[in-house]
């Protein structure tokens, strides 16, 4: 484990993550300026190559995925409009309703299909009709990873044709689309074509310690700009965080791929127990259930020995870069033990 101090395996998250001893160097010898007056050179440089890296014209940096999310949802729609977006996702159930409290935008959600999908069928029959008595519908927003699960390119296309060709823009919460990128391999830019906009998370699985990155178009981005200083994002020598953001696209996209393995053999061999059920994991996130009479003593367990993981309803499990496969067999041990 990376902390040896305190010798904790955290596995409930992967924006638990530390920053490594290369990035915090990178962290360090950052230049930096007045991001607000739009002059801090390293901030500058990460929105350049996260616009390059995706395929977009221009990109912002956030200090959140949730305000990344939210600032795109404010660009995207005006009051009183609408945007559709899955009943799962992180904008509509995570993010403390933001865009109706701040933006006066009507979400629209929509059953999840079981793959995390919305059905184009569902999609097309929520656009409202050009019709006084209801919101515009403006926007279809979709995310990729979901709850870990990931979209396939091929719906990815005919779900945002059909929005374009009814006239929606497209926005992606691809907070770990890069994981998706990794699990289909292809290119980043490859995972979010079609869509308008992205928001990528930098602090989850590829290791910074904070920050989003919005991409999209100069006059969308424009927009959001204006927005994200309104929400109070506008920092000033950000560079220092940016430059973790920066090392993070440049050098960890790669590994994930490890995260994705770890979770596959964890649970795996978490399978073979008797009395619980496990997901299969398509990326580093898988779920546990357990008998709930069994909740409060492997809590008990974990705490004495150093594990955190998810457990509420049912146990969620994250692996990420400072979980190694010793770590995930110090947990297999423990579990084994529990349920054995």
């Amino acid at each position: 484990m990376s902390d040896l101090k305190e010798n904790w395996l955290d596995l409930r998250s992967d924006t638990v993550t530390r920053p490594s001893a290369a990035m915090r160097a990178a962290m360090n010898a950052a230049d930096v300026g007045d991001d607000v007056y739009g002059d801090d050179p390293t901030v500058n440089r990460l929105q350049e190559y996260a616009a390059d890296l995706f395929g977009y014209e221009a990109a912002l940096f956030a200090p959140s995925g949730t305000q990344s999310n939210l600032v795109a949802l404010l660009a995207h729609c005006g009051r009183g409009d609408e945007y559709l977006v899955g009943q799962e996702a992180h904008t509509y159930k995570y993010e403390g309703g933001g865009a109706a409290v701040l933006g006066s935008i009507q979400p629209q959600p929509i059953a999840n299909q079981a793959d995390g999908s919305l059905a184009l069928a569902d999609i097309a029959a929520y656009i409202k009709p050009d019709d006084i008595h209801f919101a515009r519908t403006k926007l279809l927003a979709l995310e990729n990873t979901i709850g870990g699960r990931v979209l396939p390119l091929d719906y990815l296309q005919r779900a945002t044709s059909l929005a374009h060709e009814r006239g929606l823009a497209t926005h992606m919460d691809g907070a770990r689309i890069c994981n998706a990128a990794v699990k289909l391999g292809v290119s980043p830019r490859a995972a979010v074509a079609g869509f308008d906009s992205v928001s990528v998370c930098l602090s989850k699985g590829l290791g910074a310690p904070v920050g989003s990155i919005l991409c999209g178009s100069r006059p969308l981005i424009k927009e959001a700009t204006r927005w994200r200083k309104m929400l109070g994002g506008g920092m000033r020598q950000a560079g220092m965080i940016a430059a973790g953001g920066l090392y993070a696209l440049e050098h960890n996209i790669a590994r994930l791929a490890e995260d994705h393995d770890n979770a596959a053999y964890f649970a795996g061999e978490l399978s073979k127990l008797k009395g619980i059920q496990v997901s299969a994991p398509q990326t580093n996130i898988f779920y546990v259930d357990i008998p709930a009479d069994a909740c409060r003593g492997l809590n008990d367990v974990l705490q004495l020995t150093r594990i955190r993981v998810s457990m509420s309803p049912r146990l969620r499990i994250v692996t990420h870069m400072d979980a190694s496969r010793d770590d995930i067999d110090r947990a297999i041990t423990v579990f084994g033990d529990f349920f054995g």
